[in-house]
């Protein structure tokens, strides 16, 4: 097995290098320069490598070398353009040369739909093993079509991009091939000349652009990972409330009645753990704070229990298209000992903003005797929210 100081370095140096010397043979247009989403496929793959390779080379042909150019304009790594050639090989070989990179990750930009995790798996591979071949498993009844004998799926790769090799390897390798034989990928390439083959985890999203039938599928593909990325939208908010401490009044805490000598003084229950995760979750969907939807100038919510409060202000945030991820909070107070409560405190709230218990964190810690919380005067609570829009 190949090790990371076989290859050179402990942190190789890597290039993407992106073929995109499409042309418009069998598509009708350059498939190159086809819109999805107001980015085209040499766009959208140098986003995905931007974060994991150091650079990028584009190899291009008379069609796409303007796009390429304005695609590395906005690029987030160094781009060098070179000219593709005749052949896929003659391409990559062009690539290799204008590269110093340890490691290379070639790729069809055809193949836009790229994930970030299969870009990584192959570049990993590559440097443990010399090389990593993005494949998955054919998952359809295999059939030679002579014969009709069903081949075993479970002995079957269906070899994708990117495919990533140690690039000294990769070059010495292409120093054997046969120049006469018109390889299809560099996988090829690298097994002739006598390497053996590792793998790694492709994708089924991973498609290939080939014929103008895909271009449907692919804005399809595009629309639902659109979709996917608006529901992935994370927001963070911070709450925090303080009340004073005081007799004749009952310590409501996260909805549980925690006997102490003094409640908390406030026009509601004054539930002061309650109120800061109402905050908390109104400011992460920028909706206000708890003053603003229940005033304490409102005779409504004399007395009321803040748990109810909390239930209004989950149905607003779910009205606005914000579900809840998670709940952190923490409860500043000398006094009384507090986590014989933290469950029960936990599931009223879970109940309340109706999310899972799991998804709910009720913390307590003691001020050291130090400020209004410390002396007895007074509890504070803090607390942050993260949610996700729908």
């Amino acid at each position: 097995m190949m090790t990371e100081m076989e290859i050179g370095t402990e942190n190789p140096k890597i290039c993407a290098i992106l073929l995109a010397a499409g042309s418009s043979t069998r598509m009708g247009s350059n498939k190159m320069l086809l819109d999805f989403g107001g980015k085209n496929p040499i766009e959208l793959c140098l986003e995905a490598f931007s974060g994991i390779a150091d650079e990028a080379v584009i190899t291009v042909s008379h069609d796409t070398a303007e796009a390429a150019e304005a695609a590395a304009e906005h690029s987030e790594i160094p781009v060098r353009i070179v000219q593709g050639g005749a052949r896929r090989s003659d391409s990559v070989l062009n690539a290799l040369t204008a590269t110093d990179a340890d490691i290379v990750a070639i790729h069809d930009c055809a193949r836009c739909f790229i994930q970030k995790n299969v870009i990584s798996a192959s570049i990993e591979s590559a440097k443990l093993h010399g090389c990593g071949i993005a494949s998955i498993r054919p998952v359809d009844t295999v059939r030679a079509d002579s014969t009709g004998e069903v081949i075993d799926r479970n002995t079957l790769l269906l070899a994708q991009t990117p495919q990533s090799f140690d690039r000294c390897k990769l070059l010495e390798a292409y120093d054997k091939a046969d120049t006469e034989f018109n390889y299809t990928d560099d996988a090829s390439i690298y097994a002739y000349a006598g390497n053996k083959l590792f793998y790694s985890e492709g994708s089924k999203l991973n498609q290939k652009l080939t014929t103008p039938e895909d271009i449907d599928l692919f804005r399809a593909l595009f629309a639902g990972n659109e979709r996917k990325g608006r529901d992935l939208e994370m927001r963070i908010g911070f709450g925090e409330d303080t009340h004073r401490l005081t007799e004749g009044r009952k310590l409501i805490l996260g909805g549980v009645e925690v006997p102490f000598e003094k409640g908390l003084d406030g026009h509601s229950d004054a539930d002061v753990l309650t109120h800061a995760v109402i905050d908390a979750v109104l400011g992460a969907a920028a909706l206000g704070d708890i003053g603003q939807h229940f005033p304490d100038s409102d005779p409504a919510y004399k007395g009321i229990n803040s748990l109810l409060l909390a239930k209004a202000a989950a149905s607003l945030i779910a009205g606005n298209g914000f579900s809840i991820g998670n709940i952190d909070s923490t409860i500043i107070a000398q006094r009384p000992k507090l986590s014989p409560y933290r469950d029960e405190m936990r599931k009223n709230l879970a109940e309340a903003f109706g999310i899972p218990v799991e998804k709910v964190s009720v913390k307590f810690t003691t001020p050291e005797h130090t400020g209004p919380e410390g002396r007895g005067e007074s509890m504070t609570a803090r607390a942050c929210a993260m949610l996700t829009s729908r």
